[in-house]
C-alpha cells in the first residue's frame, strides 16, 4: 500500500517537486509504524532504506563503548533519516528510535536511486537533506564552543518547539518533546544537573513552565534572546 503524494506534498523537503515527480516518489513509499521506544535500526546495521517521518518523533543517537548514549537530534514530520548509507554503503552510523508512537514511510535505496536516475531533479531533495544535516552539525559544534549550557538549552527547546510546539489560546506554546532529563542533557552536550539548573532558572524567570517530558513556553522572546 503506497502513500498518496497529497499526504506529503506540503513537507518542506518535497515542496520543490513537480506533481509528476512527487507522485512517482510517493508510489514507492511503504507505510511503517513504530511504537514508543522501538528501534527502527541500530548503529552497525546494514543500511538498505531511507525513512520519512509522517507524524511523531524519532531520536537519532550513538552509543559509546561503555554503553553511554549520545543523543544527536530529534526528527519530526517531514524529516528524512537514514540517507547517509545511500551514498556510503557501510554500516549505520547511528541508532534511530521512536520517542513516541510514530508513523513513517520507508523507501529502499534501490527505489530511491532508480527515482533519482529517472528524474534528476529529485536529486535536489536528497542534497537538501545532506546540506541541512551538515549545517546542523556545524551549528552544534559551534554552540559547544561558543554558547554556554543555558543558551544551548534555550536553543534546543526553541528548535523542538518549531517542529512540535502547539500554540495555546493565551499566547503560550506547549512543547511535549517526550525526552527524559538525561536525553535532553545529551542533546545539548551537558550534564543532567546543569541542564536542570538552567530549566529551573528559566522557570523562575517566568519564561517557561516545566511539565513531564515537556514545557510550556511563556515568553518566547526572552528565550530566543538567551539562545543567541
Amino acid at each position: 500500500m503506497s502513500i498518496p503524494f497529497e499526504h506529503i506534498a506540503s513537507f518542506p523537503l518535497l515542496t520543490t517537486l513537480s506533481e509528476d515527480d512527487g507522485a512517482a516518489l510517493a508510489v514507492q513509499l511503504v507505510p511503517l509504524a513504530a511504537s514508543r521506544g522501538e528501534r527502527i535500526f541500530t548503529e552497525g546495521d546494514t543500511g538498505d532504506a531511507v525513512y520519512l517521518v509522517l507524524n511523531g518523533k524519532i531520536k537519532i543517537s550513538r552509543e559509546a563503548g561503555d554503553g553511554r548514549e549520545n543523543l544527536l537530534m530529534v526528527m519530526g514530520p517531514g524529516d528524512m533519516f537514514g540517507e547517509l548509507s545511500l551514498f556510503d554503503p557501510g554500516p549505520r552510523t547511528a541508532t534511530a528510535s521512536a520517542v513516541v508512537d510514530t508513523q513513517m514511510a520507508s523507501l529502499t535505496h534501490a527505489g530511491l536511486q532508480s527515482w533519482i536516475e529517472e528524474r534528476p531533479g529529485g536529486a535536489m531533495v536528497v542534497l537538501q537533506v545532506l546540506a541541512r544535516r551538515l549545517r546542523n552539525t556545524n551549528d552544534a559544534l559551534s554552540d559547544l564552543v561558543f554558547t554556554d549550557v543555558p543558551g544551548r538549552v534555550a536553543k534546543a527547546l526553541l528548535g523542538m518547539a518549531e517542529k512540535f510546539g502547539q500554540p495555546r489560546d493565551d499566547g503560550a506554546l506547549t512543547l511535549q518533546h517526550g525526552l527524559t532529563q538525561e536525553e535532553l542533557a545529551q542533546l545539548v552536550g551537558a550534564s543532567r544537573e546543569t541542564v536542570n539548573k538552567a530549566l529551573a532558572d528559566f522557570a523562575t524567570r517566568g519564561w517557561l513552565r516545566l511539565e513531564s517530558r515537556g514545557v510550556v513556553i511563556l515568553d518566547q522572546d526572552r528565550l530566543e534572546h538567551r539562545a543567541r
